[in-house]
């Protein structure tokens, strides 16, 4: 059988990365990658090169998966909503957040997806207006001034010149982003500033250099940034002054954990997987990932391709098993076999 694979959707396999105002504008534009299931006869008529093509389609699919809008998301969304609002006719100490918590646990995720919302918003309410709504930038791992400024740059694709100072290229980042009406800075692994180090200090002024003179509201993210030390000495009292916190962590087992797994499971394009048995498997899955939506996300996302490369097109608790988590969650997760979990799951 020949079928026409435009249907399916291949999309690039790279993705360009936000830090740059291209990545960040695909990234707004790109919606998530639609993939509906040929009807069983159809499947089984493709032809060897219409099997692969439609494979690969689904493997790009599941790569990506959806993004399940967790409570934390939904928070994120609407203290960010709120702040820009807040913010909207402040001249000077605008409120800012930040997203904390530990390693993989949708702080990144959250960041990314407020930036979203509100660069569609502003480009829904103003569409003929070049505007640059949103930045996205993460801060340099022991970093100096000059290194802040320069992602900034980077992220507007401006010319730097070995001449030009930290103040040189923060002045010229400044101007652009107040005539592009940006209203919205986003910065990311905020715990590499590290305040009881001279060159943190600095890194932490140039930031609240940017925060003063561009009229948006800065949202941070980081690693447990209150154990970090980014709130010590005046300079990070300054800052938790005029910063709301939002705090990320690991789920617990309780509805909205199956509730999850029932969203990530309702997507799953695969032939043969049986509706459910995920859901049935929900207390084995979180003692594989100890309640990380990361973790989880990525068993779930890798299971779903081994069972199309596999030709068994269904996840069960025995190919769950022979996929690897993260270093982190498998060293303290405990080894579980056969039915250890409590539950009675698909061993097959």
């Amino acid at each position: 059988m020949v079928v026409n694979m435009d249907e399916f959707g291949l999309p690039e396999d790279r993705r360009m990365p936000t830090t740059t105002l291209e990545g960040w504008r695909h990234f707004v534009d790109e919606d998530p990658i639609v993939f509906d299931l040929l009807p069983e006869d159809q499947w089984k008529d493709l032809d060897p090169k219409g099997r692969d093509e439609y494979d690969e389609g689904r493997v790009n699919y599941h790569s990506e998966l959806i993004i399940v809008e967790t409570p934390t998301v939904r928070d994120v969304l609407h203290q960010g909503r709120l702040l820009t609002l807040v913010n909207r006719r402040e001249i000077s100490a605008r409120r800012g957040l930040i997203v904390s918590g530990p390693w993989a646990t949708g702080k990144s995720t959250a960041l990314k997806q407020l930036g979203r919302a509100h660069e569609l918003r502003v480009r829904q309410r103003y569409p003929d207006n070049d505007r640059i709504p949103v930045v996205y930038v993460s801060a340099p791992p022991n970093g100096s001034p000059r290194k802040l400024a320069t992602r900034f740059a980077h992220f507007l694709g401006l010319p730097m010149k070995a001449r030009h100072n930290e103040m040189d290229i923060a002045d010229a980042v400044c101007e652009i982003l107040t005539d592009a009406r940006c209203d919205l800075v986003l910065v990311d692994e905020i715990h590499n500033i590290n305040m009881a180090t001279s060159t943190g200090k600095d890194l932490s002024d140039h930031l609240k250099y940017f925060a003063e003179h561009i009229p948006a509201t800065f949202v941070y993210a980081g690693i447990n940034v209150e154990r970090e030390g980014l709130f010590t000495g005046v300079r990070g009292k300054q800052i938790a002054a005029r910063c709301v916190m939002k705090y990320t962590g690991n789920f617990p087992y309780q509805a909205e954990w199956r509730s999850m797994i029932a969203l990530m499971e309702d997507s799953l394009r695969l032939h043969h997987h049986e509706p459910g048995s995920l859901v049935r498997l929900a207390k084995y899955l979180y003692t594989r990932t100890g309640g990380s939506i990361s973790s989880l996300s990525h068993l779930i996302r890798a299971a779903a391709i081994s069972a199309i490369a596999d030709g068994s097109e269904r996840i069960t608790r025995r190919l769950l098993q022979s996929i690897s988590v993260d270093h982190n969650t498998q060293s303290d997760s405990p080894r579980t076999s056969g039915d250890e979990s409590g539950e009675a799951g698909d061993a097959a």
